[in-house]
């Protein structure tokens, strides 16, 4: 271990006065067990996790309960054994007082832990497996807004990682958290320092601790002795604690606006995320408890405790024995950037450095904001070199681009330009709503794009898809043309009467032209201007002069003359009577047929009709000698029947149809079979000799449960997903699809 002297200062800062002396003069204490335990999925930035437990399920201490849901997420562990009481919304740690999902757990009072599974040996672990058990650690950064610390890890800037710092500062005012963590288990802090070098493998280390903490210091020195970490030590200033700030100090270097400090080669770490690191790797424990001050001057006993993640709020204050009598504000944090929690019903998380029950004496309401009298003050007390005054004014007025080019998020809202404000103007409230609103116009304007690509992608593929069906149709009219040609040149065959190809061609104009005025018709129907009225003015003239042209073509026609009965004939006839058929069905599956549709349907009814008629008349003019046997005819059928049937037992087993709709298909398909047998019976024809194999028989209790389970699933995530679903219909959901999961597994038990 070696020690040096050289540091650098930061720009701006402040002195506010310390209270750290109310909290570190006793020894950190243990919390005696809750009975109930709220831990919320989402304790750190990133997605919340995702829960993989049940309401009524057991779980022991240690045993994971929300798994990671992404990569920037983190695992949840309960913190001590008992059951799975409520999933669902409960208190957040929030200033705005909003509810969260969380689940909840009843203790048993066993504190029974799992099987850990330490890893003394981890310098013979590859990288990846040592960020695997970070990972599932679910250790996130606990000295800030909570960063997935294996994603840190993980992450590789432009250059390598040549400079570790690990954060010591604490320079919150109350706070004393870190530093009693630093005198008391200076050793372990210094192995999991070992593990992050060991995986990192940076040219130095240095431990950076402001000068207010010499037992801590002398404890970490004691701790660094034979390594060649070095503890910096440097005068106290707020707030040399934040991430860039410290590395200014310790480093000289500054982190570029807009950049991380891995894009300079340094990455910093609080010490206790380094001590969750030792407990995660040497003991096998995740992550389930945390270090917190409880301080202010409505405690009797203010101290440092080791708290279980989950622990009211309520119940660590009556620990430390509250007077509810002289406490005027409860803040989560220190009082520069905590915020005021406004019920003690809320939960310990892994982000709850400090509970602050203060008095009204000790930390007085703010004097009323009044103008600004641009003293500058705010600028010299800026530890980010910005100009808060300036970005106070495009904030009001919503200047968001040149609130981004005045660097507003540079700003890590220290509070030190409110501080030293002299018309007590909240500047930092007008940062965050500021930095709020330009993320989510942001969001916005990014799913505008998104939007805009999307729509742009399927104009695109109609455009490519009526490409296709126009070749398509260009095609189909060529081969159209050349069989036309053909039929004309072979010398049995007679060219159509110019009588019969004008009628053709006039009705396909009075068609084309009832189409045309249907869809303007409808177009003038949801937006009535003049030129839609002037458009289907016209359309209705030419509809009517084409049907009356039409009527007259028809009229002056002669009788057509009967088709030939011959084979070729009839084939047409039967093909002409398919198509129409096939095109009937398909228009009757549509659910909700427009008019235009309806009038489709009614048209091809008429054509089947007609098509059908002819077909009979062919057919009775069939000459006898052509006819087949009847019995021959009735095995054609009965072979088309069975495979009919056969294709729709099929079709519905492949769907996972329960019983009830099998049953009925089964039934057919043996009837069909047996009249097979009956028609092969009868023609005289030698029976082929059938192998059939049955399928095995489906499980119908089984498909039942499996079933039950898929519809409760299906219920629950629709009623999550609503914002305004009442909690007892989730937790009814809930309970409905934890009692599905248990009988489907005691029944594959």
């Amino acid at each position: 271990m070696t020690v040096q002297e050289r540091i650098w200062d930061i720009p701006g800062g402040i002195h506010p006065a310390e209270r750290k002396a109310l909290s570190n003069r006793t020894p950190i204490q243990q919390v005696p067990l809750p009975k109930r335990l709220v831990l919320p999925l989402g304790q750190h930035i990133g997605a919340a996790a995702e829960p993989c437990v049940v309401v009524g399920q057991h779980v022991r201490k240690g045993e994971q309960i929300a798994k990671a849901n992404g990569f920037v997420s983190v695992p949840l562990h309960a913190p001590t054994s008992g059951s799975v009481a409520f999933i669902g919304e409960q208190p957040y740690p929030h200033a705005s007082g909003m509810l969260a999902p969380a689940i909840v757990i009843d203790s048993d009072g066993l504190d029974e832990w799992i099987e850990l599974a330490p890893h003394s040996d981890y310098r013979s672990l590859e990288p990846s497996e040592l960020l695997t058990l970070i990972r599932e650690a679910g250790i996130n950064g606990l000295g800030g807004a909570g960063f997935p610390t294996a994603v840190k890890l993980t992450a590789r800037p432009t250059q390598k990682i040549h400079t570790l710092i690990i954060n010591g500062t604490e320079c919150e005012p109350y706070i004393t958290a870190d530093d009693m963590l630093m005198r008391e288990r200076a050793a372990e802090l210094v192995a999991g320092i070992d593990i992050l070098a060991h995986l990192i493998q940076p040219q130095q280390v240095l431990i950076g601790i402001e000068d207010n903490k010499p037992e801590a210091i002398a404890a970490v020195q004691t701790a660094c002795a034979g390594r060649d970490y070095q503890v910096r030590v440097f005068p106290t200033k707020y707030p040399s604690g934040g991430e860039k700030q410290l590395i200014q100090i310790l480093t000289g270097v500054e982190v570029p606006s807009g950049g991380l400090p891995a894009d300079i080669g340094i990455l910093c770490q609080n010490v206790g995320t380094c001590m969750a690191i030792h407990d995660a790797v040497l003991l096998g424990r995740p992550l389930i408890s945390r270090i917190t001050t409880l301080t202010g001057e409505a405690l009797a006993r203010p101290g440092n405790v080791e708290a279980l993640l989950g622990t009211p709020v309520g119940e660590l204050l009556a620990f430390a024995e509250l007077d509810q009598g002289t406490l005027n504000r409860l803040i989560m944090g220190g009082p520069m950037m905590g915020f005021t929690l406004p019920s003690l019903d809320v939960p310990l998380i892994k982000t709850s450095n400090c509970l602050l029950a203060s008095t009204a004496a000790e930390l007085p309401p703010p004097a009323p904001a009044m103008p600004c009298i641009r003293c500058g003050e705010c600028a010299q007390a800026c530890p980010a070199s910005l100009l808060p005054q300036q970005l106070h004014f495009f904030a009001l007025g919503q200047e968001h681009e040149q609130l981004k080019e005045h660097n507003l998020f540079d700003c890590i809202e220290c509070g030190a330009c409110a501080y030293v404000c002299p018309s007590s103007i909240p500047l930092v409230q007008y940062y965050r709503v500021a930095k709020a609103e330009i993320r989510e116009l942001e969001q916005k304007q990014l799913k505008a794009e998104h939007s805009k690509q999307r729509f742009e992608q399927r104009q695109e593929r109609l455009r490519r898809a009526e490409e296709q069906k126009e070749a398509e149709r260009k095609a189909r009219a060529e081969k159209a043309a050349r069989a036309k040609a053909a039929q004309a040149d072979a010398p049995t065959t007679t060219a159509a009467a110019p009588a019969d190809e004008a009628l053709k061609k006039l009705k396909i104009e009075a068609s084309m032209a009832q189409v045309a005025l249907k869809k303007a018709e409808k177009q003038l129907a949801a937006h009535d201007t003049p030129e839609l009225q002037a458009q289907v003015a016209e359309l209705r003239v030419a509809a009517e002069a084409a049907q009356k042209a039409l009527a007259e073509a028809q009229a002056t026609a002669p009788a057509p003359t009967p088709k030939p009965a011959g084979d070729e004939a009839l084939k047409k006839a039967k093909i002409e009577a398919a198509m129409l058929k096939a095109q009937l069905r398909k228009l009757e599956k549509l659910e909700a047929p427009d008019d235009d549709q309806q009038a489709e349907l009614a048209r091809v009814r008429q054509q089947l009709e007609t098509a059908e008629k002819a077909l009979a008349e062919l057919d009775s003019q069939k000459p006898a000698a052509t006819t087949k046997p009847a019995c021959d005819e009735a095995l054609k059928k009965a072979k088309i029947e069975l495979a009919m049937k056969r294709a729709e037992l099929k079709k519905a087993e492949k769907a996972d149809s329960d019983e009830a709709a099998l049953q009925p298909l089964r039934e057919a398909l043996a009837a069909a079979e047996q009249a097979l047998h009956a028609a092969e019976a009868t023609s005289g024809k030698p029976a082929p000799e059938m192998v059939r194999t049955e399928r095995p028989g489906v499980d119908a209790e089984l498909k039942a449960l499996k079933t039950e389970v898929a519809f409760a699933r299906a219920d629950l995530r629709k009623l999550e997903r609503d914002d305004n679903a009442a909690s007892d219909a989730l937790e009814q959901a809930r309970t409905r699809l934890a009692e599905a999961e248990r009988k489907l597994a005691e029944y594959q038990a």
